[in-house]
Parts: C-alpha cells; structure tokens; sequence
C-alpha cells in the first residue's frame, strides 16, 4: 500500500531551526523542506552553517525532501547572470542537505508583458538552469504562483512538456485556487504525470488562506486521486500560510478578511497540522 510522506516549511512554525526540527518530530513528520533560517533565506547562508544545519536534522532523525529555493522568483528583466550563480549555489546547498528536489519557479513578467509574449524568454532562461541541475544530478521542480509564467495549469503544463520531463511539478492546489483554477479535476488532470510532490494550503477564491479542508482547494480530492490512480509513497509539504497571511491575503492583493485568525504562528502552525492530518485519516 502506498504511503504518504509528510514534510513541511517549519520556518512557519518558528524562525529557531531547533524548534521547527523539534515540532515536526512531536507531530510524527518524516522530513523537512528547509527554507528561511532565523529569518533568513537559506541561499543568504555559507555552505558551512548549512552543513551544520544538516547535522542538526541528521541528529534528529529526519530527512530532507526538498530545499525550497526561491529559484526563478525574479523578474524576467532582472540580472540572470546572477541568477545563474544563485542556481549554481542552490544546487550546492541541496546537494549538502541529501536531496534531489530544488522548489523554483518560472519568472515575474516584464511590465505590460503577457505570457505569450514572455514565453520564449521564460523558455530560455529555464533551459539555462536546468543544465546547471543536470550537471549535479538534481531535479527541479516547478510551482505554480500567481503572476509567474506558471501561473495557470496550462501554462504549467506547457513548460513541462517543453522540457520533457526534466523540470518536474510541485503541486500547489491552494495557489490554483487564488489565481482563479480549479485544482480538480482541472489543474490536476493536466498535470498529473509530472507531479513530484504537493504543497498542502487551502484557500478560498474570495482571497483568503485556510487550513487544509477548509477551502476550495479539494485538498482530499487531490491526494485520494494521486493516491489510487499511481499506488507509490509520495510527499506532502505543509505550506499553511495561516499566520502570515491571516487578514488580508499578500499573495495575490485580495481585500477579504479571513475567517481563521490565531494569536501566534505557533497556534497557526499546530491548527495546521491537526486539519491536515484530519484529511489523511480520512484517505
């Protein structure tokens, strides 16, 4: 029987990376994506803190399922030669952290530039750094956002199939959602067989973010689905989101206030997980 491996950006539970490895080993995770420590983003730390890093989640029994870069998060008219040293230096970080998973993305557009337009770039440059995760042996995994080139299903599936198969699919039903798509069938039957792993938010279309259940995001849906159509272990990153954006939604500019507010990240990170796990025992 297949199993479900759970991961998470524990950095939303607290910027001490002590305590988000010792949150995910209370709540039984398997694995971490490792993504701002002590409030920084890895890719600002030396390649020693982050072996050091490394040794903590060693020591604790966990492991790494994919460091979540910003990679691609940039506009399209910024210096991508820089970009291509920040690649160089994610694919160095994930090659430290044990894993073969880099999360990026596929550029913010030019001003007034539409994604027909931006594709041949978009194209371009992708191509660029994928040759850099060939060369160590890492693959690359793409997240839908809003306002990147892939921001829709389609749009998503076009670069996927571009690549052939080198440029894999994080699977972000609550961003869908926000960027006006539906998750499933819609989002997911297009993009199935690329599929990597998930992200796990919930959202509602009106703007806000919620635990997973709680939205329109067909968080169940989707896992049952993957789950009975391709019967292998597959990885779920939690990405809640509830305390950051607990009253007006940053992600896409949206003014509704969100029904599920909490005191602290702690809370919010905990409530998270609860929700979650609900899902999963009902799977």
């Amino acid at each position: 029987m297949s199993k479900i491996i759970l991961s998470a950006f524990a950095d939303e539970f607290a910027d001490d990376f002590s305590s988000q490895i010792k949150v995910l080993k209370e709540n039984n995770f398997d694995m971490i994506e490792p993504r701002f420590y002590d409030g920084k983003s890895i890719m600002t730390l030396s390649l020693d803190k982050v072996k050091e890093l490394k040794n903590m989640i060693d020591d604790n029994g966990l492991k790494v399922s994919s460091f979540g870069s910003p990679l691609g998060k940039i506009n399209l008219a910024d210096d991508f030669n820089a970009h291509l040293d920040a690649t160089k230096k994610a694919c160095e970080i994930a090659t430290i952290f044990g894993t073969k998973n880099v999360r990026m993305f596929s550029f913010y557009l030019r001003e007034n530039q539409t994604p027909e337009k931006a594709r041949s770039e978009v194209i371009e440059k992708l191509a660029k750094m994928l040759e850099i995760a060939e060369e160590y042996g890492l693959d690359f995994c793409h997240e839908n956002e809003a306002k990147i080139y892939g921001e829709s299903p389609d749009n998503c599936l076009d670069l996927l199939k571009t690549f052939n198969g080198k440029l894999k699919c994080v699977f972000d039903m609550g961003n869908f959602v926000l960027d006006g798509f539906k998750p499933y069938p819609d989002a997911f039957d297009k993009l199935k067989n690329y599929i990597k792993y998930f992200h796990i938010k919930d959202s509602l279309s009106a703007g806000a973010i919620v635990p997973a259940g709680k939205g329109e995001a067909q968080v169940k849906e989707v896992l049952s689905a993957y789950k009975k159509e391709f019967d292998k272990d597959f990885v779920i990153t939690l990405e809640p989101h509830l305390q950051t954006f607990s009253g007006l939604n940053a992600l896409v500019g949206k003014t509704f206030e969100n029904p599920y507010k909490y005191e602290n990240q702690q809370l919010a990170f905990l409530d998270a997980i609860k929700h979650l796990k609900d899902i999963l025992q009902a799977i």
